[in-house]
């Protein structure tokens, strides 16, 4: 596309395939966005985007990740608020109308929605740690470690002493955001129900705590990503069932949608058809 939009805290950088976000790192930038850096969002990771209205007059461009797109996005499970949003860029007002622009033009382009079939965002890199209530939680890639604080553990956590998890026996993560002391990473077994019942938290081997400064969404979340995407990448693959074609209708639909984006020049001749192609393979 080879737009740009400058915003408070973020760049986006269209490309033609991918929107590359670019974080600031001023003092008034949410920590999360520091501690990212950056993020390349393919086009086919985003379900729909959309424009609306911010405080004080902005205007904010949101994309909405497919499910199972973005092990970040997977890990905070709606849990992130609106200052916290990576996926959301704040806009001067009078940088509605590009914005405007780019939101209708990437819409054109976008894929089925859908639950993704694997990952399509890149998580942080480890190693990784933090600094919990209870613990220090550290990552390098294949094993998740839990050492006890001993100012702050339960006695079962120091009975059942230091924890080493390797990601091949995990099967996901439960991270909750922190209210007060409530906010924790759990470590599920290959095979656990995460609905099953269990030890609260601070009596859970399994489960670090953090809060009241300690293991702040910043570093407490970029940390479950990674693990997360860690065990999904080494779960056995399913099968893929066959997907099933489109409704004729709801192709034309696009296809024209697409037309009048490529008349207004807000898409190009080659996006135009590229993009026609992909629709009528799926016919």
């Amino acid at each position: 596309m080879g737009d740009v939009l400058a915003g408070f805290h973020a760049v986006w950088e269209f490309g033609s395939d991918s929107v590359l976000i670019r974080y600031e790192r001023g003092i008034r930038t949410p920590k999360l966005f520091q501690a990212l850096g950056e993020r390349r969002v393919p086009f086919a990771a985003i379900e729909r985007v959309s424009l609306g209205p911010a405080r004080r007059g902005a205007v904010a461009l949101r994309m909405v990740p497919r499910a199972g797109a973005d092990p970040l996005a997977e890990a905070a499970a709606g849990q992130l608020g609106e200052g916290t949003d990576p996926y959301r860029l704040v806009l001067p007002a009078e940088r509605a109308v590009p914005a405007e622009e780019s939101a209708g033009r990437l819409s054109g382009l976008l894929g089925p929605p859908g639950p993704a079939d694997g990952f399509l965002v890149a998580a942080p890199e480890p190693p990784l740690a933090f600094k919990a209530y209870d613990g220090k939680a550290s990552f390098d890639g294949t094993t998740v470690r839990f050492r006890w604080s001993w100012t702050g553990a339960s006695s079962e956590k120091w009975k059942a002493g230091d924890r080493s998890f390797a990601v091949a026996d995990l099967g996901g993560v439960e991270w909750r955001a922190s209210q007060a002391r409530e906010g924790h990473l759990r470590l599920l077994s290959r095979g656990e129900d995460p609905d099953a019942p269990h030890a609260p938290p601070d009596r859970n081997p399994a489960a670090i705590v953090f809060g009241l400064g300690y293991g702040q969404v910043h570093e407490s979340l970029p940390f479950a990503a990674a693990v997360l995407e860690a065990v999904r990448r080494r779960a056995p693959k399913a099968a893929v069932p066959r997907q099933a074609r489109r409704d004729p209708a709801d192709i034309a639909e696009r296809i024209r949608h697409l037309g009048e984006l490529h008349r207004s020049g807000l898409v190009t001749d080659e996006e135009f058809s590229s993009k026609k192609a992909e629709l009528l393979a799926e016919l």
